[in-house]
């Protein structure tokens, strides 16, 4: 059963189809140079976080997480933007090939999740074992908060990846030559 759009979600398909927001992530190299700047923010904001719930953490900490809090939204809305809302539009609004993209990028993530998962267990459990490392209850919290922080922004971080470039304006005919490729933007002739 499909329901018909609601004014939210014709609202949010807007937004997430802007064209000024779009350009952002048009090459491969700005959308690896955007998830790199998010990732680091996101890195980055979970260590002040971390810091300024510390009870003798020091006072410019939460300081530091509201200087954070503007740029982190931008680059999360420049990746909503390149990938056109993938991930935070309703299933009604996707068609079947978004759809299919976005299950793709759910199930990578999913894998990807889970060798991170298998890697720092192993590796702690090497630490342990070999090195004679004895971890305590204060270590928990943060590598278990790190964690959720990881698996929420990892599919977003996946799926702008993933996006293709745009199709150049000129390509090449059957015959090998340039030819202009015409605009299928709708209203447009």
């Amino acid at each position: 059963m499909t329901t018909a759009a609601t004014r939210y979600d014709r609202r949010m398909y807007a937004i997430m189809n802007r064209r000024d927001m779009q350009a952002l992530g048009r090459t491969a190299a700005r959308r690896r140079a955007l998830v790199a700047a998010h990732m680091a923010l996101t890195a980055a904001s979970v260590a002040l976080w971390l810091g300024s719930v510390h009870p003798r953490g020091p006072m410019w900490m939460p300081l530091g997480l509201l200087a954070l809090v503007v740029p982190w939204c931008v680059a999360m809305g420049a990746i909503n933007g390149t990938t056109r809302g993938l991930l935070e539009l309703r299933g009604r609004m996707l068609d079947e090939r978004q759809l299919h993209e976005r299950d793709r990028v759910r199930s990578l993530t999913h894998r990807i999740g889970l060798g991170l998962l298998f890697a720092g267990t192993a590796g702690t459990g090497l630490a342990m074992w070999l090195g004679g490392f004895r971890f305590g209850g204060g270590a928990l919290f943060p590598a278990l908060f790190a964690l959720l922080v990881t698996q929420w922004m990892l599919p977003a971080w996946v799926a702008c990846l993933r996006v293709q470039d745009d199709v150049p304006d000129e390509v090449l005919d059957a015959a090998g030559d340039y030819t202009e490729r015409q605009a299928e933007y709708p209203g447009q002739e």
